[in-house]
């Protein structure tokens, strides 16, 4: 059974999808229209911006969600999926690969998601730390012995944990962290403290968003990031995705269940190949390609 996966944030690099633009009509006719909804050209900062500029929230988000969904589309019969998941983010491009929501729905609950978590960054300032080397329940039982606020928010492999909070919470996460044994716990570059409770403004704010939003059927399962479980019921999805701005993503178990549903076979759509590292990480024998191109 083939699994298509779909990055989120962090992913993005200068150049993305640009071999698509130049060479497929209905990419470029789709990045146009993108273009359009957004109201800027993001595509000039997708092919041409600086880091800086593709750093940014609003156009972080877009543009990797634009790559993946652009890229599921071109491939045309060859996007033939049993099953589908996304990280954080990429569970947008995921719903709209699998035609649970409409091109343009997508790109604009995205663009909404992308200026609602940029203004709950600035609220609190917060920050998230890569753990590495930890199993997840010393992970877990650290983190709510802090008075601050910190919590697991990306279960991304075996050994790999990222947690979320308060400024004061992770740095005190961190050192707790680094004398149970962690072999490093590393403050990540991020604007705030994605899925985690400081990211609640911005949960509401999207809701109403998600609420009005059309959702259909998909074409097949997707793993939906809360509780790693395959859904198609368009309401549930939606109950979901609203919960999964502050809540951690569990893509761990979402591999291992895609697995233990007979996935024999992964593609990564999009930018880079963060996810098939991960995937390898947790199940070593399961084939997985990175496409970012056709």
């Amino acid at each position: 059974m083939k699994a298509f996966v779909f990055p989120g944030q962090g992913a993005q690099f200068v150049g993305m999808g640009k071999e698509l633009y130049d060479n497929l009509p209905l990419a470029k006719e789709l990045f146009e229209q993108a273009n359009s909804i957004l109201g800027f050209r993001i595509t000039d900062i997708m092919f041409n911006g600086t880091d800086e500029e593709l750093k940014q929230t609003k156009v972080t988000q877009p543009a990797i969600f634009l790559h993946s969904v652009i890229l599921a589309k071109s491939l045309g019969t060859a996007f033939a999926p049993d099953m589908v998941a996304g990280h954080s983010l990429g569970e947008f491009s995921a719903l709209v690969a699998a035609g649970a929501l409409s091109f343009e729905e997508g790109l604009t609950l995205v663009s909404k998601r992308a200026m609602a978590m940029q203004k709950a960054c600035e609220i609190t300032p917060s920050t998230m730390a890569a753990i590495i080397g930890l199993d997840d329940k010393t992970v877990e039982t650290v983190c709510s012995s802090i008075d601050d606020v910190v919590v697991p928010a990306n279960y991304n492999c075996p050994g790999q944990l990222v947690i979320s909070g308060s400024m004061a919470g992770i740095d005190k996460a961190c050192e707790k962290l680094t004398e149970a044994g962690a072999k490093r716990a590393l403050k990540l570059k991020v604007g705030g403290a994605f899925h985690s409770p400081l990211m609640e403004p911005a949960r509401i704010e999207l809701e109403a968003a998600i609420q009005a939003a059309k959702f259909e059927k998909p074409v097949c399962p997707v793993y939906q990031n809360v509780d790693a479980k395959p859904y198609t019921n368009p309401e549930e999805i939606k109950t979901n995705l609203i919960a999964q701005l502050t809540s951690p993503v569990r893509w761990t178990q979402i591999v291992q269940n895609m697995i233990a549903d007979g996935a024999t076979s992964f593609t990564e759509l999009g930018p880079g190949n963060v996810l098939c590292g991960l995937i390898k990480k947790v199940s070593r024998d399961t084939a997985c390609e990175a496409k970012q191109s056709l």
